[in-house]
Formats: C-alpha cells, sequence, structure tokens
C-alpha cells in the first residue's frame, strides 16, 4: 500500500509516498481502505519531531480516516467487509489501508460523503470528551471556544449551540468571525483586536465562561482564568501558546474553578471505544438531521500532503483539510 511518511524531523518537504506492507487484522481489529483522512495540528508536530506515536502505534501519520471495511478479525462482529466506516486513529491514516481497534471504528454518518467523514472522528471525539463529558457543558451554561473557525472550534460551536449553550467563539480575521457566527456562536472575539475576557463578561453580565476549550496554552493561561465563571471548567488540549504558565491559585479558589489538560491520542484503546460510542449517541444524529454540518476548507490527494500540511501551519484555512485517496 502507498502511505505518507516523515522521513526525517523537518518542514513539509520531508513528507513522502512510500509502499509499505498491507497490513493485516489481528483479534478485534479491522482493515479499512481509506477514502480520506484530516490534517491535524498533531500532524505537524508529529513531522517537526516533537510528537511521536504512542507505544505501539504507526509512524505513519493521520489521526483519523474514513473508507470501507476490507478485513476482519476474529472476534468482530459490529462490523463486515463492505460497510462504510470512519475511525479515530492513534496514527496510521495516511495510507491506503488502516489497521484499527475495531471499538474505535464509528459507522459514517448517514448523508455524509465517505471523504468529508474522514475529517470527522477527531474533531467530533476531542469535542465531546472534553466539552460534555469532561467539562460538563449543560443548556444555559456559556461556552469559550478559541480559534473557532478551525476544526475543533467549528464542530465545538454548532454542538454546544444544538444542545442550548451560548457560544463565545475567537478568531483572528474577520471572515471566520462571520463563519464562528453563522454556525452558531452568540458572539465572536477578533484576539487582534479585543480583550477576550472582557467579551465574555460582557456577553454574560459579568458571570464568566462555564467551560473554555483552550488550544493555546501557557499563553493564555492567566486571561483564560480570569475569564472563567464560578465553578468554570477551563480544558487545554492545545499547547499552540507554550506549556509553562503561571497560575493564580487564589483567583481559581475564589471561583472554585478547576483546570483540565487532557489528550486523546494516547488514551487506552477501551476508553477511546467509550467516547466513540457516546459520539455516535450523541453526535451523528446531529449530522444526520443536519443540525451540525461538516466544515471543509478543500480535499486534495494523498499525493499531496505536503501542501496540506503547508496550508495548514499558514493558518488562512477555515474548519478540516482532508486529503483523499
Amino acid at each position: 500500500m502507498r502511505a505518507v511518511v516523515a522521513t526525517e524531523p523537518g518542514g513539509p518537504e520531508v513528507l513522502a509516498i512510500r509502499e509499505l506492507p498491507d497490513p493485516v487484522p489481528g483479534e478485534g481489529e479491522l482493515v479499512i481502505d481509506m477514502a480520506g483522512t484530516a490534517v491535524n495540528r498533531a500532524d505537524t508536530l508529529q513531522r517537526r519531531g516533537h510528537y511521536p506515536p504512542p507505544a505501539g502505534a504507526s509512524d505513519v501519520l493521520g489521526l483519523e480516516c474514513s473508507g470501507t471495511v476490507s478485513a476482519v478479525g476474529a472476534g468482530v462482529d459490529r462490523y463486515a467487509v463492505g460497510d462504510r466506516v470512519c475511525a479515530l486513529l492513534a496514527g496510521g491514516g495516511y495510507a491506503e489501508k488502516v489497521l484499527v481497534p475495531a471499538g474505535q471504528v464509528m459507522p459514517a454518518p448517514d448523508g455524509i460523503d465517505l471523504v468529508t467523514a474522514g475529517g470527522l472522528p477527531e474533531v467530533a471525539c476531542t469535542v465531546w470528551s472534553n466539552v460534555f463529558m469532561i467539562a460538563g457543558l449543560r443548556a444555559g451554561e456559556t461556552l469559550l471556544v478559541h480559534g473557532g473557525a478551525g476544526g475543533i472550534g467549528t464542530m465545538a460551536i454548532q454542538v454546544a449551540a444544538a444542545v442550548g449553550a451560548r457560544v463565545v467563539a475567537t478568531a483572528g480575521a474577520a471572515h471566520k468571525l462571520d463563519l464562528c457566527r453563522s454556525l452558531g456562536a452568540d458572539v465572536a472575539v477578533n484576539y487582534h483586536e479585543q480583550d477576550f475576557v472582557e467579551e465574555v463578561r460582557r456577553a454574560t453580565d459579568g458571570r464568566g465562561a462555564d467551560v473554555i476549550l483552550d488550544n493555546m496554552g501557557a499563553s493564555y493561561l492567566p486571561r483564560n482564568v480570569d475569564a472563567l465563571a464560578t465553578e468554570g471548567r477551563l480544558v487545554v488540549i492545545g499547547l499552540q501558546g507554550g506549556n509553562k504558565g503561571e497560575l493564580n491559585l487564589g483567583m481559581l479558589l475564589r471561583k472554585r474553578g478547576a483546570v483540565i489538560a487532557t489528550t486523546l491520542r494516547s488514551r487506552p484503546s477501551e476508553e477511546k471505544a467509550a467516547i466513540c460510542a457516546a459520539v455516535v449517541e450523541h453526535v451523528w444524529p446531529l449530522l444526520e438531521d443536519l443540525t451540525v454540518r461538516p466544515v471543509v476548507h478543500t480535499t486534495l490527494p494523498l499525493e499531496q500532503a505536503a501542501e496540506a500540511h503547508r496550508m495548514m501551519e499558514a493558518g488562512d484555512h477555515v474548519g478540516k483539510v482532508l486529503l483523499s485517496a
């Protein structure tokens, strides 16, 4: 099979197509003939040598995929050859064939074309596990999501709005702010020109955000805590602004707040399976009835993975950048 690998740590130019052995499913595993996959920030970090795959995972890039089941291992009874599926991966998505534990496989949502479905697992699982399973966002509460026009942000805005939460989203350009509003954000904040702490307070009559989904880390930590409501929950899922910050414990105590840092990729397969099951139960119906829609910037062939990485790192895209087999 053809697969995209990083030949050495470096820029997008180190990505190359290689011929690798076709995977063979073991017990509890299946193989997907890939139709679509997506570029995630973690892929660019792995390419640069900063985010190695977990032990035992494929060193082929790609944290999600969609396609058709082509082989099933012993003990797999939920899926059969020919089923249309998508999957959450620890690695291996940038390949014509993908080996994955059956628990991390989900039926492709009805009404979503198969290539587009390749960009759903990572964002849907990230949003549902962090915003709802961990932070417990409820109807009537306020969610602040940073990077609202990105893949995770566009999914978070829509799902939070669908359950009846107020949404404040940050972005850095007018067209991105317009997109956030069109997806259901009540307030869109230009982080180049506005103070998101003040805008959150204004939108909530001074109360603050009940849940903050943050991809920045250290550089936003003090202001995120400042923006929290009493008993608010800050969930850090990225470190684009650094990994060491100063935490005002006094303010956090006064607010009875929580700071939670999580990753998805390194979780045990059993935990990922539980998240995938919850996503199928709660998020897939929203996609199937068009309450939530995938936001795709562009789709490129697998051979143009380097160009897709350049696009991701330039930061001008909205939603997902997909790769097709």
